[in-house]
């Protein structure tokens, strides 16, 4: 199930080729898209492939898995990183929505997702569904109505609030992009496909929206 790539580039160039190609598809189809896409350590070399695509990007529309409570200029914002990363050169003609405690609406909108970005923490979590969060369970439900939560500060790293799309919005898709780096991680998605109860192990082991899992050791 784990597709490992050599190095960082490489991860890269398969998943901006990838979510590229689900973008490109989705605008031919329906004359829109919608991407949801991740902070952390692994996107960033992927955003500024992405962002040189020569496609109609001022019909794609793009939204975050997860957003920290932060400044804006914070370089714990998720925002920031899109912002310098991938909203540049052609992509800076798409649509940004950001998280709020009002972006449902616009949320339902975008549904189904065209493309899902998704990193993992090494305690197993996805966007901000963070394992002893008090709104775990909540928004771990595939079958819920609420596509946001909140969870509090004091859970996760940093320990800050944040806001994330649910599980069920997550499956509310058509292809999944989990991207992970470093042989650490890599054993908590065998751990979880070995049946630890994980945040990520509900998306790996669902049948509803197909999942690719790039891997690369740095």
């Amino acid at each position: 199930m784990i597709e490992n790539y050599p190095d960082s580039v490489g991860l890269a160039d398969e998943a901006a080729a990838a979510i590229g190609a689900r973008l490109s598809a989705a605008l031919a189809a329906r004359g829109r898209a919608g991407l949801v896409a991740t902070g952390g350590r692994s996107p960033g070399l992927v955003y500024d492939r992405l962002s040189r695509l020569d496609i109609d990007w001022s019909h794609v529309a793009v939204t975050l898995s997860d957003e920290r409570q932060v400044d804006a200029q914070s370089p714990n914002s998720n925002a920031r990183l899109l912002r310098e990363r991938l909203f540049q050169g052609p992509a800076a003609q798409a649509r940004f929505l950001p998280l709020s405690d009002y972006a449902e609406p616009a949320l339902r909108r975008l549904l189904p997702f065209d493309a899902v970005m998704l990193g993992m923490g090494e305690d197993g979590h996805v966007a901000s569904l963070i394992p002893g969060s008090p709104v775990l369970a909540q928004a771990m439900d595939p079958n819920g109505h609420v596509l946001l939560a909140e969870s509090p500060e004091g859970y996760g790293s940093p320990p800050v609030a944040r806001i994330t799309l649910t599980l069920a919005a997550l499956l509310q898709s058509r292809a999944i992009f989990l991207l992970i780096a470093g042989e650490a991680k890599r054993q908590v998605i065998g751990e979880a496909l070995a049946g630890k109860d994980l945040p990520v192990r509900a998306i790996l082991v669902q049948d509803r929206v197909p999942v690719r899992v790039l891997w690369t050791p740095n």
